[in-house]
């Protein structure tokens, strides 16, 4: 088993994935997935194509069966997942075999994970703000 498919396993547990293909469908319309896998069969990855076209998902193709996608996340077998979190999405990206191919995908993840960082700091501040006061 790859990285990439410890980190769908992580990501089911934590709860940051969606798994099968209604589900999938589902989060890409919500605008909910960062990622969508999808396993080596060609009908599947028209799929996932079709799921994250004309938004900011991304799809990608791993280079596994559905049995070896199945046997990460605790199933029989899975021919697609969704990943929600942008930074369990970023790392899974990461550990692919060949990063470099996804260039473009890497680059959109690291932008949405940057922003996310950015409101956390600024609610951290507001929420502080409202406890104590502006300095002045």
């Amino acid at each position: 088993m790859n990285k990439a498919l410890n980190y769908l396993s992580l990501a089911r547990k934590a709860g940051s994935a969606e798994l099968g293909e209604e589900p999938v469908g589902g989060a890409a319309r919500a605008g909910k997935a960062h990622v969508i896998l999808a396993d080596c069969g060609d009908h599947t990855w028209r799929r996932a194509k079709s799921f994250a076209a004309g938004t900011q998902q991304q799809a990608v193709r791993l280079d596994c069966t559905k049995d070896e996608m199945g046997l990460a996340t605790g199933r029989t077998s899975l021919a697609m997942a969704a990943i929600t979190d942008a930074a369990l999405a970023l790392a899974l990206m990461k550990a692919l075999p060949e990063p470099e191919k996804y260039a473009e995908a890497l680059a959109v993840l690291e932008e949405k994970v940057q922003r996310q960082k950015q409101r956390k700091k600024e609610a951290a501040a507001h929420k502080k703000n409202v406890r104590i006061g502006k300095k002045k």
